[in-house]
């Protein structure tokens, strides 16, 4: 199941929408952190204007979703003149597994108006991610993913910070779900430094877009710059920037994980 044949299952039953979670997008036991993002991000874009861009969006991976049916919940929280906040959960029965804030907003006059910049990044040899069934997460085999700088997944390497070049597997044209997808794909750094597979997972994500549009950009050659900020207890910290095809500024994400080891 392509990326936005899964955004398509999304479809409203009365108050509720239900969606559809195929075996090859698990990550372990659960969803990737990335679609079920998007699928319930798809559920709230039906409570608010189709024109309206999302903003921000916090989440917190509560309990795993399994593949198959899925349930998911939205409702307005408020609605102002130039912003509208929406919450959405993931659920079993009245089992929360996943729970979602977005803050979508309208343009409002400003002075202000400046973006970040990417910055250059000089390769030597570049490390492919190359995608083996019964080894690796299930979804990451909709990717292409290739490490300009940093460490693979338990390579036991040493460097906190990561970029690299992807893209998703999948027919255009991109829109904000397609982001979210691109913004979570960056495995946890700690696991780099593995030298053998170890558990981690997401505890809560937030994603910043600063763009209004993305059908402009194309699947291909996005940028996700990452950084370790710090790790302790076994519960990691990492920031992320995205970048689109041509370094447009897309995103700023922020994620909490645990690692059992």
């Amino acid at each position: 199941m392509q990326f936005s044949e899964a955004m398509r299952s999304v479809t409203r039953h009365g108050e509720h929408w239900q969606a559809t979670v195929s075996e090859d997008w698990l990550q372990g036991r659960s969803a990737f952190g990335g679609l079920q993002a998007a699928l319930a991000l798809r559920a709230m874009r039906e409570l608010v204007p189709a024109d309206m861009p999302l903003r921000s969006l916090q989440t917190t991976f509560v309990a795993p979703v399994p593949a198959g049916n899925v349930d998911i919940r939205a409702r307005l929280l408020r609605e102002g003149r130039s912003a509208i906040q929406v919450e959405a959960s993931l659920c079993d029965g009245e089992q929360t597994l996943c729970r979602l804030l977005g803050v979508f907003g309208s343009a409002r006059p400003s002075v202000l108006d400046f973006q970040p910049e990417q910055s250059p990044v000089t390769v030597a040899t570049s490390k492919e991610l190359r995608y083996v069934e019964g080894q690796m997460p299930a979804f990451t085999q909709h990717f292409r993913a290739r490490w300009l700088r940093g460490d693979l997944p338990f390579s036991g390497g040493h460097q906190r910070d990561s970029v690299l070049q992807l893209s998703l597997r999948d027919d255009g044209p991109v829109d904000e779900t397609h982001v979210l997808a691109f913004a979570d794909f960056i495995p946890p750094i700690a696991l780099s430094m593995f030298a053998t597979p170890t558990p981690g997972s997401s505890l809560t994500w937030m994603l910043e877009l600063l763009r209004d549009r993305y059908d402009d950009l194309g699947m291909d050659d996005w940028r996700v710059d990452a950084e370790l900020i710090a790790a302790r207890d076994g519960y990691t910290h990492q920031s992320v920037m995205l970048w689109g095809p041509c370094g447009e500024p897309v995103a700023l994400s922020r994620q909490s994980m645990v690692v059992f080891g």
